[in-house]
């Protein structure tokens, strides 16, 4: 993959290229304001870029908010945002365009290199990876989506697990159910938030949208 960085500590940046280098990937282009970064984001198109949210110039929201300025200039470009913040209204307008390709992980809940490299894969491949502790932030601050509320407790459970980028059998064993069973669970709540098979989107994608994204 071909990378875009763009965090200002020095530290942490650096040791981000080097991890992503290390797998194999291509870091080609690092930025470290919100201008840069939009700036990188433009002259590379990168498969995927790991942006932080608070970037000089005033350490507010520059760089979620040049993640959100390029992919309205390049729509569905995967970005994974990595921070120690969530800024809930330009998060909820990141996961707006219904497009996939988004992460969004607090930096104290990555624990190692494979975590941190499959959240890429997964955005890359234009999927979801969300950090639990910003889906419950997000919903915390939501309202009731009607349709949401016509699943069960345990289609709520799915889908949660859903948005966190798992796959139909890392959800049936966390848990603890069949393969099998999480097919069933899927495939109804699918229906039931009128989410068809038409081979032209990602029903996984747009259900944890639906999920995120309340209007």
């Amino acid at each position: 993959m071909r990378i875009v960085v763009a965090e200002d500590l020095y530290l942490l940046r650096d040791g981000m290229v080097r991890l992503i280098e290390a797998y194999g990937h291509e870091v080609v282009g690092t930025a470290t304001t919100g201008p840069e970064t939009l700036a990188a984001l433009r002259e590379f198109r990168p498969d995927v870029a790991v942006v932080d949210v608070r970037m000089p110039p005033t350490q507010t929201d520059e760089g979620l908010r040049a993640a959100l300025a390029a992919r309205t200039e390049m729509p569905g470009l995967p970005v994974l945002i990595l921070s120690q913040y969530v800024e809930q209204l330009y998060a909820r307008e990141l996961l707006a365009d219904g497009s996939g390709g988004v992460g969004y992980f607090l930096k104290e809940s990555v624990f190692d290199a494979d975590q941190f490299i499959d959240a890429l894969e997964r955005v890359a491949a234009g999927g979801t990876a969300m950090d639990p502790a910003v889906i419950a932030k997000l919903l915390s601050s939501g309202s009731s989506h009607r349709r949401l509320d016509g699943l069960t407790e345990r289609e709520h459970e799915v889908l949660a697990l859903m948005a966190e980028g798992l796959s139909n059998q890392a959800i049936a064993s966390r848990l603890f159910l069949s393969d099998s069973a999480i097919s069933k669970y899927t495939t109804s709540l699918f229906a039931k938030l009128g989410i068809t098979d038409d081979g032209s989107n990602n029903r996984r994608v747009l259900a944890v949208l639906a999920y995120l994204h309340h209007p």
